[in-house]
């Protein structure tokens, strides 16, 4: 066989490969997210505070991309500086203010610990290896967010610090079934890229982070400073509109 030959066959496969990936994943999230959230209020006076919780093993898309979504939204008429059109104040927290070793060897550098973080306005936790003192953080914060989400199986934090407990949630298409047996609490929910209630959000797996924080920021300035940002990071995806 000659290297053309070999070349075509082997892109052939790897594109058979990558249309069965498609496929399962269109049929993995084929639902219309659940958005049961109303619009939210942004404090005033003051940035909207995103704390972004991590340990070790954090998932940096699952970080990454509601980060990304956060920082960039501009809201005209806020200000006439960049910093004031700028409406939420992004921040890492953690146990400690150690290094943190997220996924691909990533090292993080908490902005704050437990002890001496702002107090949040939202909370966003991804795939992780969670701690006591994490799941206690959680707890006490969750009462008095507007919103605690998590990305991907960030939701078993959630689910272990107790605040799915009756409720419907999602999270990576992988662990549906071992999440199901492992809180038979919770009712999950398959083939979403997000489900909504008013404080509580969980998102599917890894880019729906993304999904689930622009459905945020259309919860706290409306659906075209949501879709501007998206624009900006040339996100063509419309699957966070519910």
């Amino acid at each position: 066989m000659d290297r053309r030959a070999f070349l075509g066959g082997t892109a052939a496969a790897l594109g058979a490969v990558a249309l069965d990936s498609a496929l399962s994943l269109n049929t993995a999230y084929a639902n219309e997210p659940i958005a049961g959230g109303g619009p939210l209020t942004p404090p005033a006076g003051r940035k909207i505070n995103v704390a972004f919780l991590i340990a070790e093993g954090a998932n940096v898309i699952d970080l990454a991309g509601a980060w990304e979504v956060f920082q960039d939204v501009h809201v005209p008429g806020r200000g006439d500086s960049m910093d004031e059109i700028m409406p939420f104040r992004l921040y890492t927290v953690a146990a400690t203010k150690e290094p943190v070793t997220a996924t691909g060897g990533l090292r993080i550098v908490p902005n704050y610990s437990f002890d001496d973080a702002p107090p949040p306005d939202l909370v966003s936790v991804g795939a992780q290896r969670g701690t006591k003192a994490g799941l206690a953080w959680l707890a006490a914060t969750a009462p008095t967010t507007d919103v605690t989400l998590s990305v991907c199986t960030g939701a078993y934090q959630l689910a272990r610090a107790g605040l799915l407990d009756g409720l419907t949630a999602t999270t990576h298409h992988d662990f549906y079934d071992d999440f199901a047996k492992s809180f038979p609490e919770v009712r999950v929910q398959r083939g979403l890229r997000y489900v909504e209630h008013e404080k509580i959000a969980t998102a599917g797996g890894l880019t729906s982070g993304i999904d689930l924080a622009l459905r945020t920021v259309e919860r706290y300035f409306g659906r075209d400073v949501a879709q501007a940002t998206a624009d900006y990071m040339e996100y063509q995806s419309t699957r966070w509109q519910a």
